[in-house]
Formats: C-alpha cells, sequence, structure tokens
C-alpha cells in the first residue's frame, strides 16, 4: 500500500511542525493498518528533523515524529521511548509526548517523569547516558507522537573552557557534518531532513545507494536544505552482507572542505594537546623492550606486541580527551588498561620515545568510509614511519597474540592518518592469501571393527594461526591441555586424544603455530562383509574455527550486495588412510576444481589399493567481495562441504 502526506511543506514553529490535533489524526486515520504492512510492527507516518547551525558548527536540533503501532509486537517495542546521548558532547531533552489512541482520545505525557539514567555498557564506560519515558501499554492502531530537542554532536570531544554550550560546538569548530539515513527496518511513510547553516559555510553533501528529493533556498539569511524521502523500508538483507550503510540509501554532509583538512586537523589536535610526550619511566620501558633489538622492522614489532599484549582493552571516563584526542601516554601507561585510541596513542608514545617518528590514525572497522568528509570514523590506529620514508600502519587493539602488525581482519578498509603534511583518505590492501595458511595433513587406518586410529598435524600463519592459537590463548592456563581434547569433542564426543604437542601457545613470536596430535575414534566407520563407509578424519570439519567461509550461508543464487567474509585465507587439507584390506569405489563425492575472483578450489579422492587418500585446497581472496565473486566463492564452499558431508563408499575387495 502506498499512501502520501505532505505535511513537509507547512510552516515551522520553534523548530517543529505546527499541526494541530485534529490534521495528526486524520494522517493517523488515512496512514494503514497491519494487513497495509505485512510483517512490520510500527509504521513512521513521518520522521521530520530540523537542525539550526551556528557560525561555532554548534547545533540545534528538533525532532519531530510520529509512529503508529501495528501489532502487539510494535505495543511491546514502544512502550519505553529511549535516546542515548554523552553528557560531555551532546544535551537531549523529552519535550513532549502525545499518545493518540485507536478509540480517538489524546492523551499528553508528563514530562516531568522523564528518567535521565546511565546507559548500559560493556567494556566502555564513558558516562553515556539515556533519557526515557514510560508510554505504558499500547493497542494495535495507536499512535504516538515524539517531540526531541538536542544539541552538540555524536563524539566526545575535549570540552570547552567558556560558556554553557562551548562543550557542544564539534571538535572542528566552526565545521558542520551529519550521516544520515534512509532506511528502516520499518516502513516509512515520509522522512524529511532539514539544515539551516550561515551562507559563509560551504556545505558538501551526497546521497549514496539511492535516491533523495532535495532543495536549497536562501531563508533570513541562511542556506536551507532539505532532503525528503517518501514511503520506503529496508530493502531485504543478504546474509553475510556488508554494513547496511554501505548499501542502503543515506546521505552525507559537511563543511569540512576535504581529508586533508581533517588529517591537519587530527594531527594538530593532539600535538597541542601533548598527546605523545613520553616519561622517565616509559622510556625506561621502551629500553627494556628493545635491548635486544636487531634491525628497524624488530623494533617496530616488539612495541607494537608489548602494547597489544599488556594493555587490556577497557574504557573509563576520564575527562578531557575523550574522542578524537588521545590521551597522554603517561595516563595509559600508569592505568595498563584504555580504548583503542589509548592503545594507539601508548604505541605512538613509545615509538617515538624509541627514535621513530609515529602519528594516529582513523579508520572505520565493519563499514566503507565515503568522499564527503564527515565523521565516519569508530577506531584508532597507529602509523610509523620507516628511514626509506614509507608510513606502515600498525593496529596493538586487534594484534594481540596474532602475528602481525596490522590485522588483516581490516583489509579493504578506509584510514585517514593524522600527519604534518597531512593525507587524503586511504585503503588497506587486499592480504595474499598466502599470508593466513591453515594446514591440517593427517595420516590414519581404519581397524577391521571400524576404530580409527591416527596422527595430525597444523601448521598456521598470521590470522589462521589466531584462531587456532585462541584455543590457548584464551584460557587459563591449567586448561590449556583440555582446549584441543574439547575441540575434536565438539565433532567426535567418543575421540581419545593419545598424546599432543602444542609447543608455547604463548611464544608467538618466535615461530607460527605447529600442533601434533595422536589420536583413535571407536567405531568411526561403517564396516560390513561387503563395505566399508566413511569420511577421512581432516575434511570431515575438524577446527572450523580456522575455516569461516564454512559459517556463511550459501543458500542465495546471487547476490545483489557486496558481502564479507573474517579473513582472506589458503587452506589445505589432506590425509591418508589405510584400510585393513583392498577396497574399490563404489561412490565418491565428486568435486571438480573451480576457479574465480573471489575464490578457488582443487581436490579429491585417489584410492588404489588398500589406501585412500583425499586432498584439498581451497583459496578464498579477499576479505569484502563484490556480487560476482560469489559464484566462484560459494562453488568453493559447496565442494568443501560435500567432501566433509557425503562419505565414500567402497565395496571390499574379494583377492
Amino acid at each position: 500500500m502506498t499512501k502520501k502526506i505532505f505535511f513537509s511543506v507547512m510552516f515551522l514553529f520553534g523548530g517543529y511542525l505546527l499541526l494541530a490535533n485534529p490534521q495528526i489524526k486524520e494522517l493517523i486515520k488515512n496512514s494503514g493498518d497491519a494487513a497495509d504492512y505485512p510483517g512490520k510492527h510500527t509504521l513512521t507516518i513521518f520522521d521530520s528533523t530540523n537542525v539550526d547551525v551556528r557560525e561555532s558548527g554548534l547545533s540545534y536540533v528538533n525532532i519531530h515524529r510520529l509512529f503508529k503501532v501495528l501489532n502487539e509486537k510494535g505495543a511491546k517495542s514502544n512502550a519505553v521511548i529511549k535516546f542515548g546521548y554523552d553528557p560531555l558532547s551532546a544535551y537531549v531533552e523529552i519535550r513532549g509526548v502525545n499518545i493518540y489512541r485507536k478509540s480517538g482520545e489524546i492523551e499528553n505525557l508528563d514530562t516531568s517523569k522523564v528518567m535521565d539514567y546511565p546507559a548500559p555498557a560493556r567494556a566502555i564506560y564513558w558516562g553515556a547516558r539515556e533519557k526515557m519515558i514510560e508510554v505504558g501499554r499500547l493497542e494495535p492502531g495507536d499512535a504516538v507522537e515524539v517531540f526531541l530537542f538536542r544539541k552538540g554532536f555524536t563524539y566526545a570531544l575535549l570540552a570547552g573552557e567558556n560558556g554553557d554550550d562551548d562543550k557542544y560546538i564539534p571538535p572542528m569548530k566552526g565545521h558542520f557534518y551529519d550521516i544520515v539515513h534512509f532506511w528502516s527496518s520499518q516502513p516509512v511513510m515520509e522522512k524529511v531532513y532539514r539544515v539551516r547553516i550561515p551562507t559563509d559555510k560551504l556545505l558538501q553533501y551526497k546521497v549514496y545507494n539511492g535516491d533523495v528529493r532535495s532543495s536549497a533556498e536562501l531563508v533570513d539569511g541562511k542556506w536551507v536544505y532539505t532532503f525528503t524521502k517518501e514511503n520506503y523500508t529496508q530493502p531485504d538483507r543478504e546474509p553475510n552482507m556488508v554494513s547496511p550503510s554501505d548499501e542502503f540509501p543515506k546521505l552525507l554532509l559537511s563543511t569540512s572542505p576535504d581529508w586533508k583538512a581533517k588529517s591537519l586537523w587530527f594531527y594538530k589536535v593532539n600535538e597541542d594537546f601533548g598527546s605523545f610526550e613520553s616519561a622517565p619511566d616509559i622510556d625506561a620501558k621502551v629500553k627494556e623492550i628493545l635491548a635486544n633489538a636487531k634491525n628497524e622492522e624488530d623494533s617496530i614489532s616488539l612495541l607494537t606486541h608489548w602494547v597489544a599484549d599488556n594493555i587490556r582493552y577497557s574504557g573509563i571516563s576520564m575527562g578531557e580527551g575523550e574522542g578524537y584526542t588521545l590521551h597522554k601516554g603517561e595516563m595509559t601507561f600508569t592505568d595498563r588498561c584504555g580504548v583503542c585510541k589509548d592503545k594507539a596513542g601508548m604505541l605512538i608514545t613509545m615509538l617515538r620515545a624509541a627514535g621513530f617518528e609515529s602519528y594516529p590514525a582513523m579508520t572505520m572497522a565493519g563499514s566503507r568510509i565515503d568522499r564527503i568528509p564527515a565523521d565516519q570514523f569508530n577506531h584508532s590506529v597507529t602509523v610509523v614511519k620507516h628511514r626509506n620514508g614509507n608510513y606502515e600502519l600498525l593496529d596493538p587493539t586487534w594484534v594481540p597474540f596474532v602475528r602481525e602488525l596490522w590485522s588483516s581482519l581490516e583489509q579493504q578498509q578506509n584510514y585517514l592518518m593524522g600527519v604534518p603534511e597531512g593525507a587524503d583518505l586511504m585503503i588497506t590492501p587486499i592480504s595474499p592469501a598466502a599470508n593466513h595458511y591453515f594446514n591440517l595433513t593427517g595420516k590414519s587406518k581404519i581397524n577391521k571393527d571400524g576404530s580409527l586410529e591416527g596422527e595430525f598435524t597444523i601448521d598456521a600463519e598470521r590470522q589462521e594461526d589466531a584462531s587456532v592459537r585462541r584455543l590457548f590463548t584464551s584460557n587459563y592456563r591449567s586448561n590449556r591441555s583440555t582446549a584441543l581434547e574439547k575441540e575434536l569433542m565438539s565433532v567426535y564426543p567418543r575421540i581419545e586424544i593419545i598424546s599432543q604437542d602444542y609447543g608455547n601457545p604463548m611464544d608467538y613470536l618466535s615461530a607460527p603455530l605447529h600442533i601434533t596430535v595422536k589420536y583413535r575414534i571407536p567405531d568411526y566407520a561403517v564396516v560390513t562383509g561387503n563395505e566399508i563407509i566413511f569420511v577421512p578424519f581432516s575434511v570431515s570439519g575438524v577446527f572450523k574455527r580456522a575455516m569461516s567461509h564454512l559459517y556463511i550461508n550459501t543458500t542465495p543464487d546471487n547476490r545483489k550486495y557486496q558481502f564479507r567474509d573474517r579473513c582472506s585465507r589458503l587452506v589445505n587439507l589432506k590425509e591418508t588412510v589405510e584400510l585393513p584390506f583392498g577396497v574399490k569405489a563404489l561412490y565418491v563425492p565428486e568435486t571438480p576444481a573451480s576457479s574465480g575472483e573471489g575464490a578457488s578450489f582443487k581436490g579429491g579422492y585417489q584410492i588404489e589399493g588398500n589406501t585412500v587418500k583425499v586432498s584439498e585446497t581451497l583459496k578464498f581472496k579477499k576479505r569484502i567481495y563484490n556480487p560476482e565473486d560469489w559464484g566462484s566463492f560459494k562453488e568453493a564452499v559447496l565442494n568443501q562441504k560435500k567432501i566433509m558431508d557425503e562419505p565414500v563408499i567402497l565395496s571390499i575387495s574379494k583377492n
């Protein structure tokens, strides 16, 4: 059902749309009901945001929303209205809530009962809060109107020195930015975003991934930009697709001229704050860490991994220095904890103490950064300048017990360096699959009673090393001896571990992971007088933790959007099985070789006399894939699953 409303052309009063109760009731009446929106539980009739930008960049935001409950689920989910904010950078006020009952009655909630309480938090405790008001029991057909006022911005920075509103001015003073999503999991009849901005500020904007109606006019000495979209809902999502903001309609706005300007600002704000000043105890620790360093790269590696392993990820509010301004290294060194920017700042401080040229960088873990220089960042990392003048990315947050300095879980990810010469937006390269290998090689024999006795080895590197090594590094020392057993028992509950050797898993810098295990599994194969049926151990699905592609939903025939895996990787699986008699093949899964831009596969069985050999080589070439890569990716996964799920059936030779 498609309905049109035209409230957006009405005039504004105090930042809100001036609509009388009869007009609101008429909109509700004509908006439809659950039958018009199957599978949906809340209908947004209108969502109006009006932003007034001041010369300082401070923005006053008035939001006016009207939504209708379509079913019981919608009634339950809207029984409480919440708005989150960070008091260091934003002020939020619920100014009015009206309930329009299906019966025709109108209830005005008492806004003096709005609650302000700490927001739930995990790992990062920066004092985020929520404003909440209880709506109470709603019925399908009821509608709720909300008036909200907000000033400030969405990222916490250094508090201002003067005036009550100074702390709400965006970090790049005088500049304004915003990110507006024009998609929603529930249907929206009309959304309007309007911004009033001084004429001396050049506003760049762009709509990505769809169409939004726009206009600009000069009103009372300010430019007024209006963006409108009608009758939309979130498109159907695809399994394992990239972030919705990478594929669904969004609006980016910014008065910052380009990314270089943002880079220069980011460099200066941290240098002015003194974020990377060293101290005697830091200098002493750096000297200790580098006592046996062999060369430039070794020194960088030792410092990166010390910070990664010794600064715990835990963020508490420390007053000045939140957001884009990194806390001083001395504070982080003393506390031995912090969030990504603290770990990045600690590494910069130590690298500078060691004589390196090092700076912070910003990135966005989980989604793309687009060309309009709005603040699309959620993660902070480190860059170091080598003697040859090249910069290298380092990420102490994502590499604890990982044999990398920059996590390849972040390949194909945009970043912006805060360097003195300024920098443009860049993207991390694809890490070749061979950098992240997982080799599982087995040798086994099946006895006449169907039991299996064997030995396997695992060799892994970088992200594949980390996937398996985490069995030990995430466990207490006392539990490490049972870690492998539990992993194997998740596939084979009756497995008996005869011996295991995994070295010292905490010494991850010396060499890649190497594991050797001897085992026995009773009743592994089905053995009759004429046949033997089994799947070789090494290709049967053990250690799936190192093969995240096996968890990707392969149901779709085609894809419309980009999709992602954990990391590029090279997987080699091999097994040689000795049987107690000669055999001939009755059924062997067919797995033809395949290759494409996304992935490749080759492998299969060889059967000779009383020996069965199976091998697989799979190469997954990226982290983020284009829709046209789906064919080769899916084919490689399905071939592996076919060998994993379909047993070989062999006839016992009478000769």
